[in-house]
């Protein structure tokens, strides 16, 4: 069974003030996530789901999935504030979804293989998914065991400014014991790359420190864990309009519980995205210069 792709797109009509002005990058218009379908197919991927909003869904079908008919099996489900398991409250006055790992759960009654989970305005690369590609076929048929694709700082970086970044701690055997979130990353005039501790002091980091960009890999149980943890996030904090239910928090937790690992796989890829407005220009041109040098055909799809 090939694996599934499963791509975060709720915030994109909100993000980017409705479809029809969904971000053109590409040299024929295409848009980020438009990339990752393609570079899916590409190493193996047989089918992508993607989490929306409900109110978005008929222009999303014209706009976004009409590209891929024909190419690979597409599904939409849908992400909203009410949509929590039975007999689950929350204050009435929230305004927005639950986040990342709420995103997930959406996807629990349309997928049953193993699957990677991805945000939709990032640029992975076409390394990233094959490896996470054979990651997965690797796990048909088991449990517990999870990977994220690890990013080598250097790879991940602005040149219009300081990132915040999840840098992954590891064991021996490469899997994740734990994500330290480190802020104000930026190669400095040296040409080496620090981040700022607690007390404002820049403390270099290590070119190839593994960093996360929410690019996973799971087997369909997560999805249960998912609901439990789900159920006990809004116990806890369903009162609150703010706080939000995340991917790392959960695999923290199975981690250090013992109930699964996470490999952290390396990746030679270099992600993008458009942190900063000035940002923008510069992905229009490395997408351009993909193209031009054959790494993707023209036009996309």
């Amino acid at each position: 069974m090939k694996p599934t792709l499963f791509i975060l797109a709720a915030g994109m009509g909100s993000r980017y003030g409705g479809l029809k002005q969904m971000d053109a990058l590409g040299p024929d218009g295409e848009a980020i996530l438009d990339y990752s379908v393609f570079d899916a197919i590409k190493a193996g991927f047989g089918k992508v789901v993607f989490v929306i909003r409900e109110d978005f869904a008929d222009d999303f079908k014209k706009i976004v999935l009409k590209k891929y008919e024909g190419k690979v099996k597409c599904e939409i489900c849908f992400q909203s504030i009410d949509r929590v398991p039975e007999g689950c409250r929350y204050n009435p006055e929230r305004s927005k979804p639950w986040g990342t790992n709420h995103a997930v759960l959406m996807g629990k009654s349309v997928i049953n293989e193993p699957f990677a989970v991805i945000n939709a305005d990032d640029y992975y690369g076409q390394e990233s998914f094959a490896i996470l590609a054979d990651f997965l076929r690797s796990k048909e048929g088991r449990k517990n065991e999870y990977c994220m694709v690890g990013y080598r700082v250097s790879n991940t970086l602005s040149e219009n400014g300081s990132v915040s970044r999840g840098v992954c701690e590891t064991d021996a055997e490469g899997n994740l014991t734990g994500v330290v979130e480190r802020t104000s990353i930026e190669r400095k005039s040296d040409g080496k790359i620090y981040f700022q501790d607690e007390n404002g002091q820049d403390v270099l980091l290590t070119e190839n420190a593994p960093v996360s960009m929410n690019m996973w890999g799971f087997t369909p149980e997560y999805f249960d864990y998912v609901e439990e943890g789900f159920k006990r996030f809004l116990s806890e904090k369903g009162g609150e309009l703010k706080s939000e239910f995340y991917i790392p928090t959960l695999v923290d937790e199975l981690i250090h519980k013992g109930v699964a690992t996470c490999k952290v796989l390396d990746t030679p890829s270099k992600w993008f995205g458009v942190t900063y407005s000035e940002d923008r220009q510069t992905v229009v041109d490395k997408f351009a210069q993909l193209a031009k040098d054959g790494v993707y055909p023209r036009p996309l799809f």
